[in-house]
């Protein structure tokens, strides 16, 4: 098949931003106030450039009505739209976003649907040339969120509440599109839903069979196909919900111009009703028997799934023409680039096959905060998207370059998208198969990245992360470079043909004795020569580490990365050249300047309150006075390796968020384990040689971005995941 056969097979590219504007309790979460959207004028801007076709536009109720009486000032949402017109990106116009409506309202309010579709009549009214619609964003999500889970406003977990949660919302989006369509009888309706199906255990099946019907609701009302004969109607009618509420939709039918899908690796489920095979937060169940409820893609079902099938599944029951409406991973950069590849590539299979997928939306730009608690609380977690949010301005991922590709149908190539995303392997189940089968190698032709490690924890930091990540690597060890024997690094490169070395040897912990670390600096130097030099000739992108010891220590707030540097030692003066050196050469060397950093794989040895661990690790450190920021060598590694994949250069400075003392640190590290120690252990240990200089200040900040989370968050996560225990 030619290259424009195989494009006229591919979807048009829209994007959209996570835009939920959620309730709990009395507190609304509003994700775009989170990520600063209507505070900057250029956002529009840098969407464009993407080169997307449509923007999914939210307009919320909530944000523009907030009171009942109130004027609606529409000058923000004008500009925007504007914009987009004058860009020829189509908006399409979102009015509830996963909300219950303003305060005045709710989703059990008799008067909803018709507040709703008053909102939505302002809204045409005030821009008649807007065409395409999604008056609510999936409506049986928030029903169960809402009615049956507890999780969000009014925090029900039952099914009457449910069912009337979701026929409100329905109804008021068939007023909704009726009063659009008062003013411009050509609007489009695109009704946006999550796309699911649930597997299950033998003497579950009933309930999966329950829940598969279920998840056809919002069409089937909507298309006017729920009447006395749907599989569901006794459902309805036991609950008690009135025949005239039901028959509404069959009197109103309001089909979908559009079907949009939004579905997520975890969107299929199983139950399994044998409890002691998980842990007790998955327990759950219906009115008749406990059961839990998993990530289907965690259970070696054996039945037929995955998205390519849902959308078949779709297909056939409605044959009305498809769009991805959200496609989006809270993973990994590279996770992120194969679920975009895995999605796409879908996509244009079912169009060769003639199941129409007219567009994949590419969500969340801005990026999604406190999904990880399923917005519960405000100020979650945030998660990276096509751009990242956690830099002074947005910073454009390997994504943004992946989607722009996709728009302008340019190739784009990654090594790493020809790996298995990590729900295409075995490794995903809880259960493996028997006999245990194992991942194949990764393919031949996918080159890796090269390592260069010694046996230090920085090296096995490394390791471990790419392979948990599924990053194909190899590595060059750094004693068999010092002696000689085996590879050189030139020949390991024209060998394993890399496409981005990182030397990830550490030269800290041999800062004891200076004329060591001479001996040890001008070898490192040299090897940094050689390592640009070869980088430069096969054009190959370099990660290397440098130190806060190219500074004085002198300053009074943590140091960035346009701070002059000022070494007061021999390594920092070293590590100063091998910057300068990295800078200086022609292959985009990625630099990534840290402080004192522990693993998961050390101890923090201070039972006794001494400062061992940190004079061994960083002997120009005084304990009692230092100001340092301590950082967790995991969320260093796999930000570096974040920033390498989003092809990043420069110096960057990485470090936990926070700043402590070296005696406060300690401090910390004991009241953990609960050790109590005297403030004299706090004082550095005598030597026989003092050390040249000891400053006071030696924190790290960026002004590229705050990548890292705060301090006490990685130390909960040291005294979880350390090895030593």
């Amino acid at each position: 098949m030619t290259s424009e056969n195989i494009q006229s097979f591919e979807p048009d590219i829209w994007a959209g931003m996570e835009c939920s504007y959620n309730r709990v309790g009395d507190i609304f979460i509003d994700q775009l106030s989170q990520s600063q959207h209507y505070e900057r004028l250029d956002d529009i801007e840098h969407f464009a450039r993407l080169g997307i076709k449509a923007l999914h536009y939210p307009l919320l109720w909530e944000r523009y009505q907030p009171q009942l009486a109130s004027l609606i000032q529409w000058d923000w949402a004008a500009s925007q739209l504007n914009k987009l017109r004058s860009l020829s990106i189509l908006p399409i116009v979102g009015l509830l976003h996963h909300g219950s409506g303003p305060s005045f309202t709710h989703l059990l309010d008799d008067g909803f649907a018709e507040g709703l579709s008053a909102f939505a009549k302002q809204v045409a009214n005030e821009f008649p040339w807007l065409t395409h619609y999604k008056p609510i964003n999936e409506p049986l999500t928030t029903a169960r969120f809402a009615g049956l889970y507890g999780l969000w406003h009014p925090h029900a977990k039952n099914d009457v509440v449910f069912a009337k949660i979701l026929l409100n919302q329905l109804k008021g989006i068939v007023l909704s599109m009726q009063e659009i369509r008062k003013i411009n009888p050509d609007a489009k309706l695109i009704q946006t839903e999550d796309l699911a199906k649930t597997y299950s255990t033998p003497s579950l099946q009933y309930q999966a069979d329950f829940e598969n019907q279920r998840r056809w609701l919002t069409y089937d009302f909507l298309m006017g196909n729920f009447d006395r004969h749907h599989p569901l109607w006794s459902y309805f009618f036991d609950l008690g919900i009135p025949e005239k509420m039901l028959l509404f939709f069959s009197d109103n039918p309001c089909p979908p111009d559009l079907l949009g899908v939004n579905h997520y690796v975890t969107s299929e489920r199983y139950l399994d009703d044998n409890l002691s095979l998980y842990p007790s937060h998955l327990h759950g169940g219906n009115s008749k028997e406990a059961y839990s409820d998993i990530e289907a893609v965690r259970i070696n079902h054996g039945q037929p799934s995955g998205l390519k099938i849902l959308l078949k599944e779709l297909h056939q029951r409605y044959p009305i023409d498809i769009a991805l409406t959200e496609v989006h991973l809270h993973c990994t950069r590279e996770e992120q680039l194969r679920w975009l590849k895995h999605v796409w590539d879908i996509c244009v299979a079912l169009n060769q096959e003639k199941v129409t997928v007219k567009a994949l939306t590419v969500w969340s730009l801005l990026g999604a905060y406190g999904w990880d608690k399923l917005l519960t609380q405000p100020n979650g977690e945030y998660e990276s998207g096509i751009y990242d949010l956690r830099s002074p301005a947005p910073r454009q991922t390997a994504l943004a370059h992946y989607v722009k590709a996709l728009s302008t149908g340019t190739p784009y190539y990654h090594p790493l998208l020809q790996q298995k995303g990590w729900w295409q392997k075995q490794s995903r189940f809880i259960h493996p198969p028997l006999p245990k089968s194992i991942d194949g190698p990764v393919e031949v032709s996918s080159p890796p990245l090269l390592l260069l490690v010694d046996n230090g924890s920085l090296s096995r930091a490394f390791e471990v992360s790419c392979h948990q990540r599924g990053i194909k690597y190899q590595v060059l060890n750094h004693q068999l470079r010092n002696d000689g024997v085996g590879s050189s690094l030139e020949e390991a490169v024209l060998l394993y043909k890399p496409w981005a070395i990182v030397n990830a040897t550490d030269y800290t912990k041999r800062m004891n004795n200076e004329q060591k670390v001479g001996n040890s600096m001008m070898h490192q130097v040299k090897e940094m020569r050689q390592l640009i030099a070869i980088c430069e000739k096969y054009n190959i992108k370099p990660l290397t580490l440098s130190s806060v010891l190219v500074f004085d220590g002198t300053k009074n707030s943590p140091y960035l990365e346009s701070d002059d540097v000022k070494p007061q030692s021999f390594f920092g003066k070293n590590m100063v050249e091998i910057e300068e050196m990295a800078v200086g050469g022609h292959c985009q060397a990625l630099i990534i300047r840290r402080g004192f950093c522990f693993s998961p794989w050390e101890s923090l040895d201070l039972g006794d309150g001494s400062s061992s661990y940190l004079e061994n690790h960083y002997s120009f450190f005084d304990s009692a006075h230092t100001i340092i920021s301590p950082t967790y060598t995991p969320d260093l590694v796999n930000m570096a390796l974040d920033l390498l994949i989003d092809n990043e250069s420069g110096i960057w400075h990485l470090s936990n968020r926070g700043e402590m003392k070296c005696s406060d640190f300690v401090r910390e590290i004991n009241r953990r384990k609960g050790t109590v120690i005297q403030q004299k252990t706090l004082l550095p240990p005598k030597r026989v040689t003092p050390l040249p200089y000891r400053p006071l200040y030696y924190a790290l900040s960026s002004e590229k971005g705050n990548f890292l989370p705060v301090i006490d968050n990685a130390l909960d996560r040291y005294f979880a995941e350390a090895s030593f225990k």
